[in-house]
């Protein structure tokens, strides 16, 4: 089992492939792994991939007590790629993981080619706010989500109507989903992982960030509205925004995984 000691964690981690480096940043909830099944099939023949447990999470350990500021998640990823990569390298991120990329791209811009980071903002606000807040103020009362209505509850917050309809797809989306809640991880998670994606702002740090940073927003992202996307890539010194039109938050996962990764893979043979 590959782990990289870094200052107050063990990070698990796994590599594919040969070449230039790529770094998969997880979002909340999501293991390292939840990019295994939709993107490395495409991205091994390519690239050296690394993907990892973020701390909260899986086979990653943690002694720091919480919390745990996006600065630490941020650290632990500049000496993941420190340790185990080439650097400069490219990091893919989503969601919380798009946060952490973000931090990084601020805190060692030196060690990055580009970002590409899907369904994010520079900060937590309006609908944002209010939806992550209601689901840890939920786990600290004692609930938690199960079985079917998990299922159901997450699949409205990933994918588009249309997405939910189709029939054919749906059952597939439907036992991924099943697979990933099947453990303890996403419950376990949603308060340390949840709380830094909360509370981070980064709109005071972006402008002097220069890595290029390609902002990918999904129109029926109600997670992450097309608008926070928009405002980071203004907000960064060097970014561009990117926004595909009928996918949601994670349509990345089994939906349109086949749109985009030529566009991730394209977008990080810019730099190379």
């Amino acid at each position: 089992m590959p782990r990289c000691e870094v200052p107050g964690a063990a990070i698990h981690y796994e590599q594919f492939g040969e070449g230039h480096d790529v770094v998969w940043v997880a979002g909340g909830g999501s293991l390292g792994s939840d990019w295994h099944k939709y993107q490395m099939p495409f991205f091994e023949p390519h690239f050296r991939n690394t993907t990892f447990d973020n701390r909260g999470i899986g086979q990653t350990t943690c002694a720091e007590p919480m919390p745990w500021p996006l600065e630490k998640f941020s650290a632990d990823t500049i000496a993941l790629i420190e340790e185990v990569c080439e650097p400069p390298v490219s990091l893919v991120g989503i969601s919380f993981g798009s946060a952490i990329a973000q931090q990084v791209a601020i805190d060692r811009p030196d060690l990055l080619r580009s970002a590409i980071v899907m369904g994010t903002g520079s900060r937590s606000i309006g609908w944002g706010w209010d939806f992550q807040q209601a689901e840890i103020d939920l786990r600290k009362a004692g609930g938690r989500l199960d079985g079917m209505f998990a299922v159901t509850h997450y699949a409205a917050m990933l994918y588009p109507a249309k997405v939910l309809g189709d029939r054919e797809l749906w059952p597939r989306l439907r036992a991924d989903l099943e697979e990933w809640l099947s453990g303890e991880a996403n419950e376990e998670s949603l308060i340390p992982q949840w709380e830094s994606c909360l509370l981070y702002d980064q709109t005071e740090q972006l402008p002097g960030c220069m890595v290029p940073m390609h902002v990918v927003a999904f129109a029926e992202d109600i997670q992450a509205p097309p608008q926070d996307g928009q405002e980071l890539a203004e907000q960064a010194g060097n970014g561009i925004y990117h926004e595909f039109a009928e996918m949601g938050h994670g349509s990345v996962y089994g939906h349109t995984h086949d749109v985009l990764n030529p566009f991730i893979k394209a977008t990080i043979d810019r730099y190379l």
